[in-house]
């Protein structure tokens, strides 16, 4: 089936009855197991059907620094371990500017190694 936006899903509802919009509220209300206030409210629920499984399968991750912790200069060497390209200056002040990204976008094996790095050596550290 292909995926219709909220544009073709609000024409596809305008052309239905109130018999056929109160009709399709009950099967979803039943599919999904969930109640609808208001005809409205069943408007926005096929988008957000939609998104609660994409947000399950997330495979890209940031690598956010949220603080150096009491080694600072070891997370330092992880920070330039990590990120290729970084002097000695760019990650201390990258570290000092805690909470900063490290990596932005990466698949999720790289950003839970990193993160194991960084918290090895002090760091606190979060994914999202």
């Amino acid at each position: 089936m292909a995926k219709l936006s909220n544009e073709e899903l609000l024409d596809v509802f305008k052309e239905m009855t109130l018999l056929e919009l109160s009709e399709f509220v009950k099967q979803f209300e039943e599919t999904f197991n969930v109640t609808a206030a208001a005809p409205a409210a069943v408007v926005a629920a096929p988008g957000a059907a939609g998104a609660a499984p994409a947000a399950e399968e997330q495979d890209e991750f940031d690598v956010i620094l949220e603080g150096a912790g009491d080694k600072k200069i070891q997370v330092i060497k992880v920070v330039r371990e990590i990120v290729s390209g970084l002097g000695l200056k760019e990650a201390k002040e990258l570290v000092e500017g805690a909470p900063k990204p490290i990596l932005e976008k990466v698949e999720k094996e790289k950003a839970e190694e990193a993160k194991a790095k960084l918290e090895e050596a002090g760091a606190s550290i979060s994914l999202k």
